[in-house]
């Protein structure tokens, strides 16, 4: 198994598939280590990520520390926490947030990544790609979002994307921030202590 994952790494930091459609060029962004317990499946580097090579470096990643409740030494450790995105590079920006990730690239690596890392024991689903495809599921980000529950039970928590342009949906929806963030506290402690 700890084979797998080594001979995965070189082809996922030299994967080029999709640059003739990247913006910026192909630069895969990803924290993996076969050790990691905790998954988090999200949508596509930004443009910040791409310019720093490191996932959630900039203010989703202060939010997402801050829902999770954990410090960046903790996040950026990957026998922690493994960064999967959907789209493994910045796919451009659009006219009201960054593009959705690059439909080639999940199915291309994202089950031979997966299988090669045995220890997980929670799936963080952050955004509308990660959520449909982690879920199997077809819904609104609202509804998988409400639905967490269920999710958690499968060992699947769906998220919002911690973007700061979230601001008005995690405003109109008070229960996150009461009933989703503790649960989602208390489910990441559980899996970092064991």
């Amino acid at each position: 198994m700890a084979t797998a994952l080594r001979r995965l790494l070189p082809e996922l930091r030299g994967c080029r598939h999709c640059e003739p459609a990247l913006p910026l060029g192909a630069k895969p962004i990803f924290q993996l280590d076969r050790r990691a317990r905790i998954l988090i499946a999200s949508q596509a580097p930004g443009r910040i990520a791409h310019e720093r090579g490191r996932p959630f470096d900039d203010a989703s990643g202060d939010r997402l520390r801050a829902w999770l409740g954990i410090t960046r030494e903790q996040f950026y450790d990957p026998t922690c926490f493994a960064i999967l995105p959907m789209g493994l590079c910045f796919s451009g920006a659009g006219p009201s947030g960054d593009l959705p990730p690059r439909p080639e690239c999940a199915p291309l690596w994202r089950r031979r990544v997966l299988d090669a890392l045995p220890y997980l024991h929670l799936m963080l689903a952050i955004g509308a790609h990660a959520l449909g495809w982690h879920l199997q599921r077809r819904a609104s980000v609202d509804e998988l979002v409400a639905g967490w529950r269920d999710g958690l039970a499968k060992g699947v928590l769906p998220l919002p994307h911690p973007s700061p342009r979230n601001q008005r949906w995690l405003r109109d929806r008070p229960w996150f921030a009461a009933e989703v963030l503790p649960a989602l506290r208390e489910a990441v402690q559980a899996v970092l202590v064991r």
